[in-house]
């Protein structure tokens, strides 16, 4: 990595899930962890107090990814307190699923503010202080509905595959000063994302024949951080179980 100090890491949406769960993996091998979340405090203490329980370091940093003011206000706490930040996983995320016909525009509007513009609301101060550092590692949460689209995710489907595009993008702007930029697309995992969903005929459609768990995804996120990852930028791994 770039040197030998404790890395710091920002996880959006780690209160619970898939983010959870990355919080856990990361501050399993060391790296401080900042644990943002909306409103959901209570599951944030849990997030903390594992990570604690695990030997970690971590700290809550509540704020809402969709606003952009609050953002920025965040990164430059984080700035000031550690001086820089290394790894940034962008996992906030949301659904408001609808048929196109039937969708309201706060049902679509909610969804990108929150999955693809809260992506450049968080990444962009961030990626500006590591550029100054030449070093980072940023991994965006997509989806396989962002790859494929799904029925009665219109909204779902074009935020994720917009955050796949911008990542893309931007591993391609920054590579040269040694930061990548990948995205995660997970399937079905055993997550809230799943509420109301009839589990039973989505493992029939599953070659694995059953859910993913937030540990699964994880461990791909904790690579793509990592040393190992060095040279792997502007791609797309997969955690589905092999439905694409």
């Amino acid at each position: 990595m770039n040197d030998s100090r404790q890395q710091i890491a920002l996880i959006t949406g780690a209160a619970n899930g898939i983010g959870r769960a990355v919080a856990l993996a990361l501050a399993g091998r060391g790296v401080f962890v900042y644990i943002n979340y909306l409103s959901d405090t209570e599951s944030a203490e849990k997030t903390l107090e594992q990570i604690i329980k695990a030997k970690g370091q971590a700290e809550p940093m509540p704020f809402d990814v969709t606003d952009c003011h609050a953002c920025k206000h965040a990164v430059k706490t984080i700035i000031k307190e550690k001086k820089r930040i290394d790894i940034l996983v962008n996992n906030a995320g949301t659904r408001n699923d609808s048929l196109m016909a039937m969708m309201g525009q706060e049902a679509w509007q909610n969804v990108m503010d929150t999955n693809l513009t809260g992506f450049y609301n968080v990444t962009k101060p961030v990626v500006k202080h590591m550029i100054k550092n030449r070093f980072g590692r940023i991994v965006n949460m997509a989806s396989a509905a962002g790859q494929t689209g799904n029925p009665g995710q219109v909204n779902y489907s074009a935020s994720k595959a917009g955050l796949i595009g911008a990542t893309k993008a931007l591993a391609r702007e920054v590579a040269k000063c040694n930061i990548t930029v990948n995205a995660v697309a997970p399937g079905f995992i055993e997550t809230r994302m799943l509420d109301g969903i009839d589990t039973e005929k989505i493992i029939s459609t599953i070659p694995a024949q059953r859910i993913g768990t937030p540990e699964e995804v994880a461990h791909a996120v904790d690579f793509l951080c990592s040393e190992k990852s060095g040279y792997i930028n502007g791609q797309v791994i997969g955690v589905n179980g092999g439905m694409i």
